[in-house]
C-alpha cells in the first residue's frame, strides 16, 4: 500500500468518524449516516489496498 494511499483512507475513515459523532451529538440522522457510509468507504479502500499488497509477494 503508497504512503499516499493508506494516508488518505486514514483520513477518509477519521472524518467519517468525528462527522458521525457530530450528526449523534446535534440529533441529525443525515450526518450521522454519511459519516458512517465515509468510514465504511475508507475501511473497503484500505482492506482492497492491503489484498493488493497481499497478492504482490
Amino acid at each position: 500500500m503508497t504512503a499516499d494511499k493508506k494516508a488518505s483512507s486514514k483520513a477518509e475513515r477519521a472524518k467519517g468518524a468525528v462527522k458521525e459523532n457530530v450528526g449523534r451529538a446535534v440529533g441529525n440522522e443525515r450526518m450521522t449516516a454519511e459519516g458512517r457510509a465515509e468510514r465504511a468507504k475508507g475501511d473497503i479502500r484500505e482492506a482492497g489496498e492491503k489484498a493488493k499488497d497481499a497478492f504482490k509477494r
